[in-house]
């Protein structure tokens, strides 16, 4: 079950592990359709209902139905994830198996301010930030000074780097916040990592956690020091061993990721600043060589496999 409006590609990478594992196609079903008022479309909301197999999973505007005992719920755009809240929350009543059904975890991860906030209360670490709604210039600047004068503003909810701002300046600073303003965001500034490469390009890396342990571990590199470390935004990413990662990064990613309460994420950190961890991500992509063997594999297994009760 995956946003039908979303090009981001990892259903194709979902439904080909599937395929590997199982033997059989998956039923692709479009989430906007259990989402809160339906899709955009004149199809009509989808159904949820208990099953002596399952869950029955219906939509009757198109004339589907399915019955499941495992529902892979994923490609979802943040700004959206909290329309499917009732429909994570009726999968998990019905004991469906599925990594999806984490209503406060994907809202933890998804919202910025509040996973700020669950890291501070838990000693995961990260650089110090402070979350703005509509600041006045002169409370933005007291900000930018207070944290050092170098700093990464970013959107409380967004994606693939979009509307993130490195700053050094007031004007950087002022432009920033008309952007988000007009945009009806609020949003937070962060005290620079200082992650450069020996010649000076950016980097950060992301580790991917799945129940309990990392899985797959990938570096970042940026050109431009200026720009995220989002493979969106120009970022080079070159899958590493675990056991290259930088000492504890590991144990941070799988702490950041409790901290949100989610069973399976991407975490973005950096070793530099002692490390740090930037942000958990609900749905890592799979767009990068060797994710579909690496992470959506494994993923979708953790589906098939039978609970521990079994």
């Amino acid at each position: 079950m995956t946003d039908h409006s979303s090009t981001e590609g990892s259903r194709e990478a979902l439904a080909t592990a599937v395929r590997r594992l199982t033997g059989r196609a998956p039923v692709l079903l479009d989430a906007r359709h259990f989402m809160a008022g339906g899709p955009a479309g004149p199809a009509g909301g989808g159904r949820i209902r208990g099953t002596a197999d399952g869950v029955g999973l219906e939509v009757p505007g198109e004339g589907l139905a399915v019955t499941a005992s495992a529902v892979l719920l994923y490609e979802i755009p943040p700004p959206r994830r909290l329309e499917l809240a009732d429909c994570q929350r009726a999968l998990h009543a019905h004991g469906v198996r599925s990594l999806g059904t984490a209503v406060d975890g994907w809202r933890l991860a998804s919202d910025k301010r509040l996973a700020v906030e669950r890291f501070a209360r838990d000693g995961v670490r990260q650089m110090p930030t402070v979350t703005l709604s509509r600041p006045t210039p002169a409370e933005a600047a007291e900000v930018l000074d207070r944290l050092g004068g170098d700093v990464w503003a970013r959107p409380a909810v967004g994606m693939s780097g979009q509307d993130v701002f490195h700053i050094t300046d007031r004007v950087q600073l002022a432009d920033a916040a008309r952007r988000y303003a007009e945009a009806g965001t609020d949003w937070l500034l962060a005290r620079d990592a200082r992650n450069f490469t020996a010649d000076g390009r950016r980097h950060q890396y992301r580790v991917t956690v799945l129940e309990g342990r990392a899985i797959r571990a990938v570096e970042h590199v940026q050109d431009d020091p200026d720009e995220p470390c989002n493979l969106a935004r120009g970022a080079v990413s070159t899958p590493l061993p675990l056991d290259a990662l930088p000492a504890g990064l590991a144990d941070l990613a799988i702490a950041a990721t409790a901290s949100v309460g989610l069973p399976f994420a991407g975490v973005d950190l950096a070793a530099e600043s002692g490390g740090v961890v930037f942000e958990v991500n609900v749905h890592p992509a799979f767009g990068s060589p060797g994710a579909l063997e690496a992470v959506g594999v494994p993923y979708v297994a953790a589906h098939l496999a039978p609970p521990p009760s079994a």
